[in-house]
């Protein structure tokens, strides 16, 4: 439940009532709007609590809320959530682009790219140092080599990373690297790493499970905001279906439903979303339309000799198309380019 705050409350009565939730088992999440302030109660509420927080000191009225999820819902937080990362907004006007190779390989590779790609115009730098992959016989990554080779590039170009964190342990480890922390799909239901990361206070990017449903991803992301770590964005990838044309399904309503539910940001990546480098472009285009903050895509100077997922990786010369298509296309939306 929420429990919404006056208009002239003072900061004795909203840090007494903090206290007092506390003492009664539950956890208080303040958020403070432009209207109004509220406290998101977290723990086992019952129908007789309403009538107890309603008479106490600064409280205007209190809501209950039957969805599971929390925290990141638009009731808690009417606006959305805004990431900041260095120089770079993540949930505002402009739209992100995130853009780099799937694995980081040699430090030739992964400079040469981020190279590119920011002369292009992306913002971020994406790279994976350690790679989870169907197969144990794929290219896994160079763990702590991938992790300098990128920190060199983000020194040579002012780009801040994102890449891939896998296990509780690794959280410390890479977050002395990473500027964003990213939960793949296969590990969006790994508690334990939820909360590592949501202790981390670092950005942190929620990939949508391979067959997860929304209230399930959203659920996941409540493992993060519960720890208070608010700096949190969800990334929809495409998800399975029966189809096996394309790698996966991309699911371009989860955007608009996720901007109508939750006020946390969403990237869209149409590189594992669809497996296929000529889908990238026009599936970027729809995602933009669609209501997305952000792409996040696969780049790579020779996607025939990639390690890991050269099929979806876009070249150079590829990327510079679709930032040329995309920019009018956000402009028709109401965004522009970060």
């Amino acid at each position: 439940m929420f429990i919404v705050m006056k208009n002239r409350y003072t900061e004795n009565e909203l840090a007494d009532i903090l206290d007092r939730l506390t003492q009664m088992g539950f956890t208080g999440h303040v958020s403070k709007g432009v209207e109004r302030t509220v406290i998101g109660v977290v723990g086992q509420t019952y129908p007789e609590l309403k009538d107890t927080l309603e008479v106490w000191p600064g409280v205007d009225e209190v809501v209950p809320i039957s969805r599971p999820y929390k925290l990141s819902s638009r009731e808690f937080q009417p606006q959305n959530t805004v990431v900041k990362v260095g120089d770079v907004t993540i949930g505002g006007e402009a739209l992100v682009m995130m853009a780099g190779p799937c694995a980081a390989e040699t430090e030739e590779q992964v400079l040469e790219t981020a190279r590119a790609v920011k002369a292009a115009g992306a913002n971020i730098l994406r790279g994976g140092a350690f790679k989870p992959s169907t197969s144990p016989y794929s290219f896994r990554g160079l763990g702590v080599g991938g992790l300098e080779l990128l920190a060199q590039a983000r020194q040579e170009t002012g780009m801040p990373i994102i890449t891939e964190v896998m296990t509780p342990e690794d959280v410390g480890l890479v977050s002395r690297y990473a500027d964003i922390l990213q939960v793949g799909a296969r590990n969006m239901q790994n508690f334990a790493l939820l909360d590592e990361v949501g202790k981390a206070k670092k950005p942190v990017m929620l990939k949508r499970g391979l067959s997860a449903t929304i209230q399930e991803w959203l659920l996941s992301a409540e493992y993060i905001l519960a720890q208070g770590n608010r700096q949190v964005m969800l990334c929809e990838r495409g998800i399975r279906t029966f189809e096996t044309y394309t790698r996966n399904t991309m699911d371009l309503s989860a955007i608009p439903i996720i901007k109508k539910l939750s006020h946390l940001p969403i990237i869209a990546d149409p590189s594992h979303g669809t497996g296929k480098w000529y889908l990238v472009t026009p599936l970027s285009l729809a995602a933009v339309a669609a209501g997305a903050d952000g792409l996040m895509i696969e780049v790579h100077p020779s996607p025939d000799h990639a390690l890991k997922d050269g099929a979806q990786s876009l070249t150079f010369n590829n990327f510079q198309q679709l930032m040329a298509q995309v920019v009018p296309v956000a402009a028709s939306v109401g965004r522009k380019m970060a």
